[in-house]
């Protein structure tokens, strides 16, 4: 039987005696492609170590003079990992909260089969927050739209009387909801979904943005439509804002073929687009909304869907559950990543922080229009789209903002977003905005 000797914290941790502080980037990179499944293609010669501040890494990268070794540089963090960390690295309340609860209110570990009391602060918190009536907690994001998914298809069968087995859910092309089978099944990502199929039937998908497709969709298979299942603002797609009244619209036909409007919020909402939600941007209210990333607050995994008593209502003991779906510590977190967004004002950062950004971005393309093809954003939910041409390679400019001390990442061949921190200083904005335009003038 083969045995493991871990040993040691931090630099000094030791596994079978190779310590992680004396690895190169290099050694690190060799290690992954050995002994991990293919999954991402994290950038090269580039590992990150610790936090600065809310906003900064420290990243190890190669050492020029000495290829057995490693130099340290600090890296302003424009990604904050896919709008996970809205309320900063190691935000200090949340650090406070997990410290506490775990070393004197000695928080214990149990499933939702017993109550334990810090549930009820979840709930009477995240209910408040959303305006829903109910709260079903998670842990992954991708759990949000696969029980939002779930909840329409008991809903369509159990109150809106569509025969057994012949429901639909509709998604929008360009969507990104995960990498569940149910996620991929509603994509239209050939990367996401080839090889992986028989995808999950009853799904339609249709064009995001475009009143008039949904319409004429909606009225010929509205009877047995359960529920349009989208994001209010789609984020991997390359923050694709939709027209103003588009959502009014949406709501208003969802309305009158009895269709529930349910949205993946697990990268628009806690405060990343300016509002606490996106949807409430354009002045809808969904039937179900799922949350995710931020709801944790960089710290654990957490995840929920909150909704009507009639939708989310449908669902019996046994139909549903998740072992870490509302344990102690994640609820305790959770209702933290609430008080912070609250508290901190993180809405109004946002919106303020998204107009400085979004001025230097107008700026850049005006200064580089054949370069520069679109600026798009709602809050720091921001991106820049380049011409598709062979220079203009989303890639190169996240490999050359890492030079300049900036980490961004591509979506697609020519799209790069830019979603840092909502706790980030107005100097940081204007570094990230410094180093972009110095990219693109080289290109």
């Amino acid at each position: 039987m083969a045995n493991v000797a871990i040993t040691g914290y931090g630099d000094n941790l030791t596994i079978d005696g190779v310590r992680i502080g004396d690895l190169t980037p290099h050694q690190h990179g060799k290690i992954e492609k050995q002994k991990s499944g293919n999954n991402y293609s994290p950038l090269e010669d580039v590992v990150v170590s610790h936090v600065k501040d809310s906003s900064t890494l420290v990243v190890r990268k190669p050492n020029p003079d000495d290829v057995s070794k490693y130099i340290e540089e600090e890296l302003i963090d424009g990604l904050c990992c896919y709008s996970a960390v809205n309320q900063g690295q190691l935000n200090q309340t949340l650090v406070d909260a997990v410290i506490k609860h775990l070393s004197e209110e000695k928080l214990p570990t149990v499933p939702r089969s017993i109550r334990h009391k810090y549930m009820s602060a979840f709930l009477m918190a995240a209910t408040e927050i959303t305006g829903m009536d109910r709260v079903v907690p998670k842990v992954a994001g991708v759990e949000a739209p696969e029980l939002m998914f779930k909840l329409s298809r008991r809903w369509g069968y159990r109150v809106k009387g569509i025969p057994k087995d012949e429901a639909i859910v509709v998604g929008a092309r360009g969507n990104f909801h995960g990498r569940s089978m149910t996620a991929i099944s509603l994509s239209d990502d050939p990367d996401a979904y080839n090889d992986f199929g028989p995808k999950v039937p009853g799904i339609e998908l249709v064009e995001y943005n475009n009143i008039d497709a949904l319409k004429e969709l909606f009225e010929a298979k509205g009877d047995r439509i359960a529920s349009y299942l989208v994001e209010p603002i789609q984020g991997e797609a390359g923050v694709i804002v939709p027209n103003d009244d588009y959502w009014p619209q949406v709501a208003e036909l969802c309305k009158k073929h009895n269709i529930l409007l349910a949205m993946d919020e697990v990268q628009t909402g806690f405060a990343r687009t300016g509002a606490n939600f996106a949807h409430q941007l354009f002045g809808v209210k969904p039937d179900l909304m799922g949350c995710g990333k931020a709801a944790g607050g960089g710290i654990l995994p957490v995840s929920f869907v909150a909704g009507s008593n009639e939708v989310i209502g449908v669902l019996t003991p046994g139909s549903e559950g998740s072992t870490f779906g509302g344990y102690p510590l994640g609820t305790v977190v959770a209702t933290y990543a609430i008080k912070v967004m609250e508290d901190e004002n993180l809405a109004e950062k946002a919106r303020i922080g998204g107009e400085q950004l979004m001025s230097r971005f107008n700026d850049m393309q005006a200064k580089f229009p054949d370069k520069v093809k679109e600026v798009r954003g709602k809050g720091l939910l921001t991106a820049f789209e380049m011409h598709n041409e062979p220079n203009l390679n989303g890639h190169t400019v996240s490999v050359e903002l890492l030079k300049r001390g900036v980490y961004a990442k591509e979506t697609h061949h020519s799209t790069v977003k830019v979603a840092p921190a909502l706790t980030i200083s107005a100097d940081q904005i204007d570094r990230i905005a410094d180093a972009i335009d110095d990219v693109i003038g080289s290109l």
